[in-house]
């Protein structure tokens, strides 16, 4: 089972515990920083952070003939981007180890 969700109010806590700056401050550079992740995104760049891993818009195919699990109706859907995200070696060697030592619940 997944851990408990880390969302932007838990790294701006994290990041006011180690650094002493004030949270209005790393709130906003955190948003600067996810403005300026999104900006690039959209001119189509890739964003490389080494350690974490790379971030890049691939173009997904159109497709006349999709159906909508919901309805079961048929729709078409159009070419569009969609972000990928590949995690990078340090990443991936830092959470090679763990594992689901949780026996799954019973339904």
């Amino acid at each position: 089972m997944p851990g408990k969700k880390f969302t932007k109010a838990d790294i701006i806590d994290a990041l006011y515990e180690k650094t002493g700056m004030s949270r209005t401050e790393i709130r906003g550079a955190i948003d600067l920083l996810i403005d300026e992740m999104r900006e690039a995104l959209m001119r189509r760049q890739v964003i490389e952070l080494r350690g974490l891993g790379t971030f890049e818009v691939k173009i997904r195919k159109a497709r006349p003939r999709a159906r909508n699990p919901r309805t079961g109706e048929t729709i078409t859907i159009r070419s569009h981007g969609a972000v990928t995200f590949r995690s990078g070696r340090e990443l991936k060697q830092a959470v090679w180890n763990i594992t689901n030592d949780e026996k799954p619940a019973k339904k």
